[in-house]
């Protein structure tokens, strides 16, 4: 719920949202947009059948003028190049960006997302359990495009409940239960054992 209000999805019932000190209001996805806000969700929201490159740019394609300016055309090589560019600074690799999005591994369509959400140049990234279903080494490739966004300065909203990848990533983190906040602390603050009884408000040992 809480990921659906900051990406405009759906309307916040009650209390305000502070980005940078301001108050902003967020009431559909443009208007997150507008502020920075771009939210990778896990089922991706991509198109099985078409390419990689018209799902980066879906909803927003790039047109060129002909005749005159009378019409307006896909500029497919523009895209192309552009995808391209973009899919090669996650260091992820692809055959080709006209590939189809059927045909990728889940890891690769995990980067198609990200690239996409990367074509607004955000602030802040939300992502929505980016390596769920995942095989081992493609957890790692989402961890380390995770760092490439700190070191450049994005921020990143991590929402997930493999904990080994929270203690991998993240500066602080954040319990939410029962639509609570329950723990808030700096990453080397807090143990695994601390934030399992957070999540479930029991006294557990971990093994």
């Amino acid at each position: 719920t809480l990921i659906k209000i900051l990406s405009g999805a759906i309307s916040a019932d009650e209390s305000k949202i502070f980005f940078e000190g301001q108050e902003i209001k967020i009431e559909n996805p443009q208007d997150a947009r507008n502020q920075g806000i771009e939210t990778i969700y896990q089922t991706f929201a991509l198109v099985g059948n078409l390419p990689i490159y018209l799902n980066i740019f879906l909803g927003r394609y790039r047109v060129k003028p002909i005749l005159g300016g009378l019409i307006k055309i896909l500029d497919e090589k523009r895209m192309e190049k552009e995808s391209w560019e973009i899919l090669q600074n996650l260091k992820i690799p692809f055959n080709s960006v006209k590939e189809k999005v059927d045909h990728l591994s889940g890891g690769q369509r995990q980067a198609v997302a990200i690239g996409r959400a990367l074509f607004f140049s955000p602030r802040i990234i939300i992502m929505d359990e980016p390596t769920s279903g995942l095989a081992v080494k493609e957890v790692e490739q989402i961890h380390q495009i995770i760092r490439d966004f700190k070191n450049k300065g994005v921020s990143i909203i991590f929402i997930t409940h493999r904990l080994q990848s929270i203690f991998t990533v993240a500066d602080r983190v954040m319990v939410l239960r029962g639509g609570q906040k329950v723990m808030e602390k700096p990453i080397q603050e807090t143990t695994l054992e601390e934030v399992v009884r957070a999540m479930f408000g029991l006294y557990l040992k971990v093994t």
